[in-house]
């Protein structure tokens, strides 16, 4: 029982950092149609801002500049990037942020180094909120989750109750009526990015002290983030969430699992051969394969229902 909690717990705190970074790159697929690659290494600029500004002046400051910065730069690759070479289709959007992967990744290196920065929870939230089986949930993770589920209600509310909101979804479906409305549809994709990117931001504000801000933060991330957006439904937040939580539980679960597939067809006897391909791949115990999980399910949730969850677009 002691494990049962203390791994829900974790798997709620890890799904919903995985919803604040995944809710951004959703965002930007639902309203743009431009999966972007990228997205993992804005992750991965918002924790080095972040560890910079609470250097000089702190972590709560840390919350809004860092997220800020991340947001400036998703609207100068939208304009001077994104917006010029999307005439030429989706691969030359997808190639445009692949390419960005990659200078980001070299560009952080030169600037910070190959070695992790010492980014700390703040004094503040660093204190036990309560005792669980003699075990402390630390209030760091508490503001996690207070945080991303302070998002998830924000951009329900700013999509389906503000005007905002409207206009952003009409240039979408509309582009053309939204233009002759005397909406400015090219901004619009613009803020749509950048805000996207804020939100990628700030999930490294948050994450980059829970996790470890150092380079390989960005091919740690990346992935399991677009497994998640798959495995959701490309263009559905709703789905986003459900899947975020599903991939959170099944990668914390799966580290304190030592038991295999054999392990569950013994008791109806079923005992696999030990000297063949099939035999030893049963009995390897699911801890040693656990970061393969989301994987496999992405690749039978797209065998089986290609849209993913609550996905509006196809794959």
């Amino acid at each position: 029982m002691e494990v049962l909690l203390v791994s829900l717990l974790n798997g709620l705190v890890y799904g919903m950092l995985l919803f604040m970074l995944a809710s951004g790159l959703t965002l930007i697929f639902s309203m743009m149609g431009v999966l972007n690659f990228a997205h993992g290494s804005i992750y991965m600029l918002g924790a080095y801002f972040a560890y910079e500004s609470t250097r000089w002046i702190g972590f709560w400051s840390a919350l809004l500049i860092a997220p800020l910065l991340c947001g400036a730069i998703g609207a100068a690759i939208e304009i001077w990037g994104l917006r010029r070479v999307h005439h030429n289709g989706h691969i030359a959007e997808l190639l445009f942020t692949f390419g960005l992967v990659f200078i980001i990744g070299r560009s952080v290196q030169m600037a910070w180094g190959m070695l992790p920065m010492p980014y700390r929870v703040p004094a503040s939230l660093d204190f036990p909120l309560f005792t669980l089986y003699g075990l402390q949930f630390p209030a760091y993770r508490g503001f996690m989750l207070l945080i991303s589920a302070g998002m998830l209600g924000g951009i329900w509310l700013l999509l389906k109750r503000t005007r905002v909101g409207m206009i952003i979804q009409a240039a979408l479906t509309h582009p053309g009526m939204t233009a002759a409305l005397g909406h400015n549809v090219p901004l619009v994709f613009t803020i749509v990015f950048a805000g996207g990117c804020f939100l990628a931001g700030l999930a490294g504000v948050i994450g980059g002290n829970y996790q470890s801000t150092e380079p390989g933060i960005a091919d740690a991330m990346g992935p399991i983030v677009f497994v998640v957006v798959v495995f959701g439904g490309l263009g559905s937040l709703a789905g986003c969430f459900i899947a975020s939580i599903i991939m959170g539980m099944v990668v914390t679960f799966s580290v304190v699992i030592d038991a295999s597939i054999a392990d569950l067809l013994r008791p109806i006897g079923i005992v696999p051969r030990s000297d063949d391909l099939l035999g030893e791949i049963l009995t390897v115990p699911v801890a040693r394969i656990g970061a393969l999980l989301p994987l496999l399910m992405m690749v039978l949730i797209l065998f089986f229902r290609p849209r993913g969850l609550l996905g509006t677009r196809d794959t």
